[in-house]
């Protein structure tokens, strides 16, 4: 069992395979060679965790989709000219709030353009709230039970314990503290250490900043043959310069200006994405290479140029541009790919896709439009048109998300029986159409869920989970005065858990570690609670790094941000979030 553990942290953390594809592939084979019995197995799916998950992930949904979250994203464009930490202190508490009751990807997803815009209409670097932003949903979804899924499968584990779940509002007594305080170092210390570095979408909203890096050549008999640069149309156009001129695959030495162009010439332009439809019209000019064949199709309607974002669960993730037949799917031509610092200028559409991935697409508003609800890509230029009929719904969806937590908070039903009859409550009144619902729900995040649970049952099973609890246990016997243990036992889980948080998927660390916890609070002969407690909020404090959690890996490419980034504002915070648990959860969890 520890050898198939090991294996699956290595696969985790290597990232050749998709997570949630190694999660399933463990479990069929503990399933195939017996560690884990059919009908326990099948006992996984009927766990009410993941189910939940899935039904607020269409609660959520509706929220978006009916523009309630864009209504209140709203109030943070409209705020007057600030000094940076008080937009901090505002932003995050209204980001806090929202996410205390929805899911926080979308929350993020919505605010992404307000941020931006906020940025630009104040100066300042968009570097400096876009880590705020991801942190600040973090903080929200610490508060509630369905604030985020790492706190709903927690108390699902829990309860197939026989202990009971969590309140709704249980987990406040130390997530409100920790969005205080946490609050209070981003405003007054973490901004200092973040970055003054420019977001993806500044060239395309500003016209100026970062160039994107485009082939084109001189066709035949074209204007330009013989011609100076300067002479040309090309050589007037703002926002675009000519770097390098190849003429027969020899790069011509001298300045590109003074060079004299000729028929089948290969240039080599800088140009900020507004230009690009401007470089397209120049007669003469060729951009068929970089284009592709789509340029055919897509030129037949005036372009416009966009910035786009891959998506943490977007179906791109993965597969190059070449290999996905991205033209014709999405009636869209690809121009650059921007990732982490690197302008992609050759063979992009080759390079796998990652989430955080930006790109420069040329497409027509009616193809924007039909992508921009497809959910692989986010237009941060293009903000989503909400329909009358459908803000009309918000009052409703409201009502119904508010009943969910209400039933769910008095114990008139368990949080996923009252999610899933919201949602049925939002499809039959229309909030929401089924293939939209369907199509909210994140499928590899449940099956992964599905298929940790499973390895968790595993490891119980075959004794794995007592036998690392009794090894933890006397460890800490070994070292600890018996006063401190229980604290000592506490700290050793939290950090545990962050560890694994920071390195793999935060529900992954939460059902692994889960299971471990109960076999050690037991073996010591302690009451679980606040072990699961410390569980659930070391899963959700993942600051330290992009790829802990899914809010940071998408701010994480459009803020133009390093992995060192993190590191320094978010291990700080890791610390404080740390000291904020060691300190409440025994003064309201009892030993």
């Amino acid at each position: 069992m520890l050898v198939i553990l090991l294996a699956m942290l290595v696969s985790f953390l290597v990232e050749k395979i998709p997570t949630e594809l190694t999660g399933m592939g463990a479990f069929s084979l503990l399933l195939v060679i017996g560690f884990l019995e059919p009908e326990q197995a099948l006992g996984v799916f009927s766990n009410p965790g993941p189910v939940a998950v899935g039904a607020m992930f269409i609660l959520s949904a509706a929220l978006d989709k009916c523009g309630a979250i864009d209504s209140m994203a709203g109030a943070l464009d409209g705020l007057p000219k600030l000094r940076l930490p008080a937009v901090l202190c505002v932003m995050t508490v209204l980001v806090g709030f929202i996410s205390a009751f929805i899911n926080n990807t979308p929350v993020v997803i919505v605010f992404l353009p307000v941020v931006l815009s906020l940025a630009r209409r104040l100066k300042i670097s968009a570097s400096k709230l876009l880590i705020p932003l991801s942190y600040a949903a973090i903080f929200g979804g610490s508060c509630t039970l369905v604030g985020t899924s790492t706190n709903i499968i927690v108390s699902s584990v829990a309860e197939e314990h026989g202990y009971a779940p969590f309140g709704m509002f249980e987990l406040a007594a130390v997530g409100i503290p920790l969005m205080v305080f946490g609050t209070a170092y981003l405003c007054l210390f973490g901004h200092r250490l973040l970055p003054d570095r420019e977001a993806a979408s500044a060239a395309l909203t500003e016209g100026h900043g970062r160039e994107y890096i485009l082939e084109a050549y001189i066709r035949d008999r074209s204007p330009m043959d013989g011609k100076m640069l300067a002479e040309t149309s090309l050589g007037k156009l703002e926002m675009l310069r000519v770097i390098e001129i190849l003429r027969r695959g020899v790069r011509l030495r001298g300045a590109p200006n003074e060079m004299r162009l000729q028929a089948g010439d290969r240039l080599l332009i800088a140009v900020a994405p507004p230009a690009v439809a401007n470089a397209q019209n120049v007669k003469g000019l060729d951009l068929r290479d970089t284009l592709g064949d789509g340029l055919e199709q897509i030129s037949l309607s005036r372009g416009v140029v966009v910035e786009a974002v891959v998506a943490p669960d977007s179906r791109l993730a993965g597969q190059a541009l070449g290999d996905m037949n991205f033209r014709q799917s999405y009636r869209m031509a690809p121009l650059a790919v921007y990732r982490q610092g690197c302008n992609y200028r050759s063979d992009f559409e080759r390079i796998p896709l990652a989430p955080g991935d930006t790109l420069l697409l040329l497409g027509t508003a009616e193809a924007i439009e039909a992508n921009n609800a497809r959910g692989d890509l986010l237009f941060l230029n293009k903000p989503p048109v909400i329909m009358a009929a459908r803000r009309k719904k918000i009052p409703l969806i409201g009502a119904v998300i508010a009943g969910v937590i209400v039933t769910a908070a008095t114990g008139l039903l368990p949080v996923a029986a009252a999610a899933i009859v919201g949602s049925v409550v939002l499809l039959l009144t229309q909030c929401l159409t089924t293939k939209e619902a369907y199509g909210a729900i994140h499928w590899p995040i449940l099956f992964l869920i599905f298929a940790m649970l499973g390895v968790g049952a595993a490891m119980e099973s075959t004794g794995t989970s007592k036998w690392m609890a009794e090894k933890v246990v006397h460890t800490i016997d070994a070292v600890t005065p018996e006063a401190w243990k229980p604290l000592a036992l506490l700290a050793t889980i939290y950090l545990i858990t962050t560890a694994l948080t920071e390195v793999l998927s935060n529900n992954s660390a939460a059902i692994l570690i889960s299971s471990l916890a109960i076999g050690i609070a037991e073996s010591a002969g302690l009451d679980p609670r606040p072990f699961l407690v410390a569980i659930a909020m070391a899963a959700s404090a993942s600051f330290a790094t992009p790829i802990g959690y899914q809010t940071n890996t998408y701010v994480y490419g459009i803020g133009g941000y390093r992995f060192t980034d993190f590191l320094k504002v978010g291990v700080p915070l890791n610390i404080l979030a740390f000291i904020v648990s060691m300190i409440v959860i025994p003064l309201i969890w009892k030993f």
